[in-house]
């Protein structure tokens, strides 16, 4: 079974495979495989809408089964921004030094026992005769006041999961894999995408047969 994962982030990309890219049966392909289908507006009011959005377009352009992502940080101290604006948060085409760059300015004055802060990630999958699933993972943990490590991507320079003293640019890939709000969503979403690889199975053998 085809799986497109909608997105063009190689970062992301680069997760998802790591995560779901061993089960058997299923072949996942990414968006740029597909050069016309558009780039979705992303103006859902939460990770969830956005997810949706993603993959109900890639669906609509692919005529496959999709798999997208909507990942925002959390941050009490700023009232639980950036969230799904967390991509754009120091503005539309934002680099991701900026928009860390803005976290670290808000909260400069913010001491260490008000740094508390999550990663969500919201991941849905759908076929294109189906309803899309939706299944969320939560990675908690602290900001710092500087960033460290040259690994990962976003606003993992600043964040430190926790249970862990190193960012989550600091750890090594595998280890964050394990731990990360992705990892978490992805994990749930595997079971149900071996039972579609299955369905498809029984669905070819039934077409053959008959």
């Amino acid at each position: 079974m085809k799986l497109v994962l909608a997105t063009r982030n190689r970062h992301k990309i680069a997760e998802m495979l790591s995560l779901i890219g061993d089960l058997e049966g299923l072949e996942c392909i990414s968006l740029d495989r597909f050069p016309e289908a558009p780039e979705v507006v992303e103006d859902g009011q939460t990770l969830r809408d956005n997810a949706v959005l993603k993959v109900r377009q890639a669906v609509f352009s692919t005529g496959l089964v999709c798999l997208a992502e909507d990942t925002g940080l959390e941050i009490d101290a700023l009232g639980g921004r950036p969230g799904v604006w967390s991509a754009r948060f120091a503005g539309e085409g934002a680099r991701y030094e900026e928009n860390v760059d803005k976290v670290l300015r808000l909260m400069e004055d913010v001491p260490p026992e008000e740094r508390a802060a999550r990663f969500r990630s919201v991941v849905a999958v759908q076929g294109p005769d189906d309803q899309p699933r939706i299944f969320e993972g939560i990675c908690p943990g602290r900001i710092i006041g500087e960033c460290r490590g040259c690994g990962g991507f976003g606003y993992d320079p600043i964040f430190v999961p926790a249970g862990h003293r190193q960012t989550f640019a600091q750890l090594e890939a595998e280890k964050k894999n394990r731990i990360s709000h992705r990892a978490k969503a992805l994990t749930f979403a595997r079971n149900y995408l071996i039972e579609l690889v299955s369905r498809t199975s029984q669905d070819r053998g039934v077409a053959q047969s008959g």
